[in-house]
């Protein structure tokens, strides 16, 4: 992933550290926030590959089925120090 995260790659991060955002369990998950499908799968795919989110620890699923999503240690370093409107 780029270094510099574009605006939508930061709002997909706040969702999913609000924790408002569920991704499948696969090698590229898609994400979706708020029930609805994120209008930008690519740019989740990146922030799976890039070890920003990842499934929520739990119970497993299935592969294919939603489970919850969370920030990692990197996620919320990449968070760290961008204004909350960015």
């Amino acid at each position: 992933m780029e270094s510099t995260l574009n605006r939508r790659a930061l709002a997909m991060l706040r969702a999913v550290g609000a924790g408002r955002a569920e991704l499948t369990c696969s090698c590229e998950p898609d994400l979706r926030i708020d029930g609805l499908p994120c209008c930008d799968q690519a740019t989740a795919h990146e922030l799976a590959r890039a070890g920003l989110i990842r499934p929520a620890g739990g119970p497993v699923v299935a592969v294919g089925q939603w489970t919850r999503a969370e920030l990692t240690a990197d996620g919320r370093l990449a968070l760290a120090g961008t204004p909350a409107a960015a």
